[in-house]
């Protein structure tokens, strides 16, 4: 669906592209063909990327519908924990893209899932066939896709109900005290950058609850158990108490240590579509937060 996005700049002086990229979601890229094809105007005029900006400018963004994506099968290898007739469940590396996006139609997870399940149930015409949660890009661990139509049902109700556990692992700044609790806090999107999510009083509410593992140094293994699905969730209540997650760029800052930030999805339990019975799945640290650990001194 197309949408009009406005900004009203807030101070003067750089560059047009620059300012819409730190304001709104959008790529550097997008934004770029969206100027190059006269969608992006200041006061009524269209507008050059280059264009310096001044305070109290409007800009208009007319954002035209996306150009519909079917997903191709890619030969991507894929460690599956677990597979039967209706569920995969996978360890997700870090640095593997979930679904094909504009901009990014290829070399996502889902690509991979359809080359592994050629018939999966449902897909033709989707770029998310089968996927009923997500992790971040540089997020690792374990993820479930659904086979059937049945199974997305089936697990798209239990995720909706909260029937389903989570448990990740994170490494985080300092010394996180006491050892167990929980964090509660609106998360949406943040009021001046728009690629960051925020605890905001207009947002949907969230709680995650936490428990220490050990102190590492000068940072602390804790074990997050998010008990709603906020985008950015774990990310962005760990740094609102002052721990951000080693290496997380957005919310906290880059580590020496690891060039992504130190999150793990750990545990996954559900009732499997097929026999409702409980199931949980686990993915151990892979070897680069692994070897963090080891590096701290």
């Amino acid at each position: 669906m197309a949408r009009t996005i406005e900004l009203i700049v807030e101070r003067t002086g750089g560059r047009l592209d620059r300012y819409i990229a730190d304001h709104t979601e959008l790529s550097r890229a997008h934004i770029q063909k969206l100027i190059k094809e006269g969608n992006v105007r200041i006061g009524g005029l269209t507008a050059r990327p280059s264009r310096g900006i001044t305070k109290g400018e409007r800009i208009t963004i007319d954002v035209p519908p996306p150009e519909p994506i079917e997903a191709q099968p890619e030969s991507i290898p894929i460690r599956i924990i677990y597979e039967d007739a209706d569920i995969l469940v996978i360890d997700k590396p870090a640095g593997l893209t979930v679904h094909p996006a504009p901009g990014h139609p290829t070399g996502t997870l889902v690509n991979a899932i359809l080359a592994h399940c050629p018939d999966l149930a449902g897909i033709k015409g989707s770029v998310r066939p089968g996927i009923v949660h997500r992790l971040d890009k540089d997020t690792s661990g374990v993820m479930v896709v659904a086979k059937t139509d049945a199974a997305q049902l089936s697990l798209s109700a239990q995720i909706k109900k909260r029937e389903i556990t989570k448990v990740y692992l994170a490494l985080v700044e300092g010394h996180l005290a006491p050892r167990k609790g929980a964090v509660e806090g609106a998360i949406g999107r943040h009021p001046k950058d728009r690629k960051k999510m925020a605890i905001v009083s207009t947002g949907r509410e969230a709680r995650t609850l936490y428990e220490v593992r050990r102190y590492v140094g000068d940072r602390t293994l804790v074990e997050v158990h998010p008990e709603t699905g906020r985008t950015h969730q774990i990310r962005v209540h760990l740094a609102s108490i002052g721990h951000p997650v080693v290496g997380d760029a957005v919310y906290g800052r880059k580590s020496n240590l690891l060039s992504r930030q130190f999150l793990h999805a750990h545990r996954l339990g559900f009732r499997l579509p097929s026999s409702s019975e409980y199931a949980e799945f686990e993915c151990g640290l892979p070897e680069d937060l692994e070897r963090a650990i080891e590096n701290i001194v």
